[in-house]
């Protein structure tokens, strides 16, 4: 049986959902706010870049979650470690980024591998807070595939943290969202952590 795809509506720049010309005129005008011309040669095309690259940061790939039966009965956790990830926090709109490990104790299904960064990828391209992006992709996961266990860690670095604020340069923030036997059994948890030198 196989699964429903994550999404079936793409949003690509001009499409529904996106207005690159509402979204440049608004880019401009922030920035006249913040008292920066755009007059000179080096700033004139900039609120387009910033549309477009926003635009970009928050318009993920569609694509479909690809399951097989597990066959062999495999047991073991299967995880796929430094997953890159980048979104833009939902507080301060700057960007963080860094690496997402991704593991599950397969039930009756197993999932393609690629997917768990595509669906790393699909929850990050839109406003977020570290933990809710943890918490969506453990759920997702444990909702779609119905796994023993699932276990998401995040490590990542926050410009709203090192260019603003406390210019904390070199701290790095770390979430985990553990589901099923991956919470609740010790040896498991243990094992997870331990792949992912969380």
């Amino acid at each position: 049986m196989s699964m429903p795809p994550l999404h079936t509506v793409t949003a690509e720049p001009g499409q529904a959902g996106i207005d690159l010309g509402a979204a440049e005129r608004a880019a401009e005008q922030f920035l006249h706010a913040l008292g920066i011309s755009t007059d000179s040669a080096s700033l004139h095309d900039t609120p387009g870049r910033m549309a477009r690259a926003y635009a970009e940061l928050f318009t993920p790939r569609p694509f479909e979650l690809t399951t097989f039966p597990n066959e062999e009965d495999y047991d073991e956790l299967v995880l796929v470690r430094a997953i890159p990830v980048r979104s833009v926090c939902a507080h301060h709109m700057l960007p963080f980024a860094g690496v997402a490990h991704v593991g599950y104790l397969p039930g009756e299904r197993i999932v393609g591998l690629s997917k768990l960064a595509r669906i790393v990828e699909h929850f990050a391209c839109r406003p977020q807070v570290q933990e809710r992006l943890t918490k969506q992709i453990a759920d997702w996961l444990q909702s779609r595939l119905d796994p023993k266990g699932v276990g998401v860690v995040i490590q990542a670095d926050h410009s709203c943290m090192t260019l603003r604020g406390v210019q904390a340069p070199g701290s790095r923030t770390i979430t985990s969202t553990l589901l099923g036997a991956l919470r609740h059994d010790a040896r498991s948890r243990s094992e997870f952590l331990a792949l992912t030198d969380s």
